[in-house]
């Protein structure tokens, strides 16, 4: 778990389209809103012995007093002084990898915990709202709302007026289809309404009593006087132990993506599970869930302190669920998982090759099955007819459209793709994937696709022409050495798996050929006692977070000499948030960042490179969901936000578990 200040703080996250996040320290200084910064209206209030409370948001006189603050993988905690009562308010993400069911549901719990502390019997009431702005892409859209009949449950949802499933893509866009819910047990402790937030927020705190009638004046604008899905839980008389309410907000998108035009389904409804259904479950559930997920936190942040220490474990914590939440979980016609990114705040390209690459270390650590849910769409697209280039694809689509690729020539030209770059980045995929189950079979699928690139790697890679790397950023590069390394593991990767599955003569060839592209690269690449950005460049420098693979993978194709001149050579060139991606600026990429320092072989090492991330963690200017590209002088965000390639810094915990702690790599 961390306490740190962060850039923001993860309150609701289950996908791309259902993002919610607090940009302030105190949960009571802002209204929380969407991972692209639009305000997500809501409030919790408390009444205690009468007295009203503000708890999320500025919405009453007085405001509780936050003690503290914890975020775990699953869960934000607070923890707030309300008079002589205190909260403890518990954004709960069942996000447990293990359980894809779960994984996929739009869903999460608020729970409001009070508890006196001074030993005297004290009146508390908890009050939570959502507004219709939390179900448009732009809160000047027409909403509707409704109550539907569910036994058990008092629920509440609001959509727009007219509904556009799946009809749009890009990039700094919000879900406007579907209808997000507010709802409670209906256990006698319950009042629900839909009502103008100001009326409706002055009178519960006035007097704690929703209206009897719901707003009639529909549809209108999500900002025309506000309408809110307001509900409300009697506590009671609390004394000497805790009493908690509980409130569920979830998001209903019915279709949740497109794959080469055919809709497909959210993965929780494979086995027809309807939302009445999921909302009866999540009730009924709650607190098995609840242990599963505190459970699932111990042992993932144990893992990661084992690693790397308590502030790798801190970061972990707070990358978790940003890395999940930004991608969506569908279900395929033969009910396999579709494990979608976005590329937010970058360019809305939807399963992007190099997007996952990055994140990978996290799913790999956890649950494999959703990177193959990552890989396998890619790799049955490139099989397509639809794919007409010898090289690996970098996207399929924009999102939540996966119906081809759209970045640079998309299918048409070969005009700014990314051809080595993606190659190796599906065979080094596709090869942790086999070593992680400890078996090729997966790569035995799809080996035409995979021979294919290994054989384009083998031509093209040693010395790359003039191409962009996942770095697109940072413009066109010839001679890339980093990349030129990428492309000699791929090859590695692929002939090991070729040797694995019986493919003697592949497996033979290409791994001499890679064995010799090795050797070159050290001559060429080398510059005093470190090696160059590119080969033409002599005094340049780049991070060389590739070469990570070459241990991980066991394939042992560059002397462990490199990465030891590489970590000594950064330690001199680090800034105060961290060491530029290059020498060209100050700017870098906090996942590259760990992956390099991951390549250390000293504990004290990686610390030394981890500390000015984590400097830069705490003392963020940006208030925005975490960047992953800023300035290692200033700190300021460059550009990116809410991505999930913050998944990349689970690489040092993946890299002690089983499966990948062999090193092979020659002295």
């Amino acid at each position: 778990m961390t306490s740190r200040r962060l850039p923001a703080y993860p309150l609701i996250t289950c996908d791309p389209g259902f993002s919610i996040w607090s940009r302030s320290d105190l949960l009571t200084d802002a209204w929380p809103s969407h991972w692209t910064g639009y305000v997500r209206g809501s409030c919790i209030m408390a009444r205690v012995d009468g007295v009203a409370y503000a708890v999320m948001g500025p919405c009453a006189e007085r405001k509780a007093e936050q003690r503290s603050r914890q975020i775990l993988p699953t869960r934000s905690i607070y923890v707030m002084q309300a008079g002589p009562v205190e909260l403890t308010v518990t954004f709960l993400n069942p996000l447990l990898p293990e359980d894809l069911d779960m994984l996929s549901r739009p869903l999460a719990y608020v729970i409001l915990g009070a508890r006196v502390t001074d030993s005297k019997q004290h009146t508390v009431q908890v009050y939570m709202d959502v507004g219709g702005e939390w179900a448009t892409d732009t809160g000047e859209q027409d909403v509707v709302w409704a109550r539907p009949r569910v036994k058990g449950i008092d629920c509440m949802k609001i959509g727009t007026a007219s509904q556009r499933v799946l009809t749009r893509s890009g990039d700094n866009i919000r879900t406007d289809w579907g209808h997000c819910w507010l709802a409670v047990a209906a256990d006698g402790r319950q009042q629900t309404t839909v009502q103008p937030d100001p009326e409706m927020r002055a009178g519960w705190a006035a007097n704690g009593r929703l209206a009897d009638e719901d707003d009639q004046n529909m549809p209108r604008s999500a900002f025309m006087n506000y309408p809110k899905m307001g509900a409300a839980i009697d506590l009671g008389a609390i004394a000497s132990k805790t009493v908690e309410g509980t409130f569920i907000v979830a998001y209903e998108d019915i279709w949740a993506l497109e794959f080469m035009q055919r809709r497909i389904r959210p993965y929780w409804q494979r086995a027809g599970m309807d939302f009445a259904g999921l909302l009866k479950d999540a009730i009924a559930r709650q607190a098995t869930l609840r242990a599963r997920c505190e459970a699932f936190d111990a042992d993932l942040l144990a893992r990661c302190e084992a690693a790397g220490g308590a502030d790798y474990r801190d970061l972990c914590a707070a990358s978790y669920r940003q890395a999940v939440a930004a991608h969506k979980l569908g279900v395929d016609f033969d009910g396999s998982p579709l494990f979608f990114s976005k590329e937010n705040f970058s360019n809305g390209c939807i399963a992007t090759v190099d997007v996952t690459y990055p994140s990978a270390p996290l799913f790999l650590l956890v649950n494999p099955t959703l990177l193959e849910g990552m890989v396998t769409p890619v790799l049955q697209y490139a099989g397509s007819p639809r794919w007409k280039f010898p090289f690996a694809p970098h996207d399929l689509g924009c999102f939540p459209l996966a119906n081809g690729q759209v970045y640079g020539g998309g299918e048409a030209t070969e005009r700014d793709q990314m051809p080595v770059e993606e190659c190796g980045n599906m065979l080094l995929l596709v090869a942790a994937i086999c070593q992680v189950r400890g078996s090729a079979a997966y790569a035995g699928g799809f080996w035409k696709q995979i021979a294919q690139w290994a054989g384009y790697l083998q031509e093209k890679g040693l010395d790359p022409d003039n191409q962009l790397c996942t770095d697109d950023f940072a413009g066109h590069l010839t001679h890339n050495t980093n990349l030129s390394i990428k492309a000699i593991l791929g090859l590695g990767a692929a002939a090991k798996l070729a040797g694995q599955l019986g493919h003697a003569g592949e497996s033979a060839s290409w791994r001499t050929a890679a064995e010799g592209m090795a050797k070159q690269w050290l001559s060429m690449a080398a510059d005093g006692a470190s090696y160059r950005l590119t080969f033409d460049k002599p005094g340049s420098w780049s991070q060389k977070y590739n070469l990570v693979w070459d241990k991980l993978l066991a394939l042992g194709l560059f002397p462990l000499s490199v990465a030891r001149a590489e970590i000594a050579s950064y330690l001199k060139r680090q800034n105060r948030y961290g060491l530029p991606l290059d020498s060209r600026k100050t700017y870098s990429k906090n996942d590259w960042i760990l992956w390099t320092a991951s390549m250390a072989e000293r504990h004290e090492d990686f610390q030394a490179l981890l500390q000015p991330v984590m400097h830069w963690l705490e003392e963020a200017p940006d208030r925005v969901p975490m960047t992953d590209w800023y300035d290692t002088v200033s700190g300021k965000q460059e550009g990116f936000q809410a991505r999930s390639v913050v998944g990349g810094m689970f690489i040092q915990a993946m890299a002690a578990s089983p499966a990948f702690s062999t090193k092979a790599a020659k002295a």
